[in-house]
């Protein structure tokens, strides 16, 4: 039986001597992910049948699993297992650090651990592996109080993002049972082969080919240079605004949007003009995603002024009371905690009745009240039970401000990163059921024709009425 293992992950191998649990951890695992009761012996001890360093060797491997855990470096204590207080031991080391532990059981005939035992180089006395076989069944029948996450028989191992352990399930639920879900794809790396002088033509074919694929939204960064957790801060990065009006050429159905615009970046008012000006020349596709803004560096460097963050937030609200005037009727004046506007004039007015807007982030006290109070939609990140708790503040929020939360549309965004299009459509399954309505997708390397392409099986999974 196959093993499906969150990357992070405690595995506990339990089994008497001989069972072939070693074996088996090395032909499943990388040897430094494997920490191995003899591997200390040998360390603290004169080798790995040196039983007198038994309590220093087991106190040094507590500390390795302890460190690994906290780093969430998958980890593969290779002991007897046997020993229910050790066990205890690890599996509530696994849960401070907030990683599952599994164990595998390695439930051997007994004549078989015998016979193997035999034909080691320096076998465990015969009266003592008789002793150890004999409380076997013990040892394995308390496996279930130990608090396991999981236990496992021996068998291949597949190491996957944590969220995707359970995803053949949720795939095989979508299929039985379809649920809708929007797919937008965010374009965050634009180094594409080629450099500068091919850039135009391979983001035409790319938004051409997520207009084809199914996807219902464009979204780009508003950032002047790329950030950390993208690439080198020299990687090709495209002014957002600029960038969505091109692709409002180049589209035809596909909504627009910056995934967030920084609220530090530009008078307030002035981008309001822009997003109207997008809405009209797209025929009224604009989305205006707006955030408290982050990324100092690309303050120091544009030098604009980058503000505590309570001042940041304060911004923030006042250009969401601004933005609705500025697209409204009349050119009333805004008199904010940050901003006074003498005159909201805005010609032309957006297509858009209100453009819909966005908050992006999910800070539970600050953001999140935001969006219950002015928001039309929100943006959340993590698991299904991260964003299913971050729902759960924004209903509290939207309670004490008086608004139903079914008027927020939920959108989620992530990187497309599983391995099969079976594990894609178990993921968006789980956000799904926790109340996702938009997921928004970026690809780890530039967004290629082919990649885009490729991923309309997984949005064609989500249209039950095509199916």
């Amino acid at each position: 039986m196959d093993i499906r293992l969150a990357e992070g992950s405690l595995v506990v191998l339990v089994g008497p001597p001989a069972s072939g649990k070693s074996t088996w951890a090395a032909e499943q695992f990388r040897p430094h992910q494997v920490v191995s009761s003899d591997a200390m012996r040998a360390l603290v001890g004169e080798g790995e049948h040196d039983q007198r360093a038994g309590k220093d060797a087991f106190d040094v491997l507590d500390l390795v699993v302890e460190r690994r855990l906290r780093r969430r470096q998958t980890t593969v204590v290779d002991s007897l297992g046997t020993d229910a207080r050790r066990r205890r031991g690890w599996v509530a080391a696994a849960e401070r650090a907030g990683v599952p532990a599994v164990a595998v059981v390695f439930d051997v005939d007994a004549s078989v651990c015998r016979a193997r035992n035999r034909e080691r180089d320096r076998p465990v006395p015969a009266k003592v592996l008789s002793s150890m076989l004999a409380a076997w069944p013990e040892v394995r029948d308390g496996l279930a109080a130990d608090g396991f996450a999981a236990v496992h028989p021996p068998g291949p191992v597949t190491v996957v993002a944590p969220d995707l352990v359970n995803a053949p399930a949720a795939a095989a639920r979508q299929k039985e049972e379809p649920m809708s879900l929007e797919f937008g794809l965010q374009l965050p790396r634009f180094g594409w082969p080629g450099g500068p002088v091919e850039t135009s033509d391979r983001l035409s074919e790319v938004a051409a080919a997520a207009e084809e694929a199914g996807f219902t939204s464009l979204w780009v960064m508003d950032h002047m240079m790329q950030i950390p957790s993208v690439g080198p801060h020299w990687e090709d990065m495209l002014e957002s605004y600029t960038t969505l009006s091109f692709l409002a050429g180049r589209t035809a159905s596909a909504r627009l949007g910056a995934m967030v615009t920084g609220v530090t970046y530009r008078n307030i008012a002035h981008l309001g003009k822009i997003v109207a000006t997008l809405d009209v020349l797209s025929g009224g596709r604009a989305v205006c995603g707006i955030g408290a803004a982050w990324f100092g560096r690309e303050h120091a460097a544009y030098g604009w002024r980058f503000p505590p963050v309570a001042e940041r937030y304060a911004l923030l609200e006042d250009a969401l009371e601004l933005l609705p005037l500025m697209w409204g009727k009349g050119a009333p004046a805004y008199s904010g905690r940050t901003i006074e506007v003498a005159e909201a004039v805005c010609y032309p007015r957006p297509l858009q009745e209100r453009v819909p807007i966005l908050v992006g982030g999910s800070g539970e006290k600050r953001t999140l009240r935001l969006v219950a109070r002015h928001a039309d939609m929100c943006n959340l990140f993590g698991d299904a039970d991260a964003v299913r708790h971050k729902l759960e503040v924004l209903s509290d929020h939207c309670a004490a401000e008086g608004r139903d939360p079914a008027n927020i549309t939920v959108t989620h965004l992530g990187t497309a990163d599983a391995p099969t299009v079976g594990d894609h459509i178990g993921r968006y399954r789980q956000l799904a059921e926790v109340g996702v309505q938009e997921a928004i997708v970026s690809f780890p390397e530039p967004a290629t024709p082919e990649a885009v392409s490729a991923f309309a099986a997984v949005i064609t999974a989500f249209r039950p009425t095509v199916q």
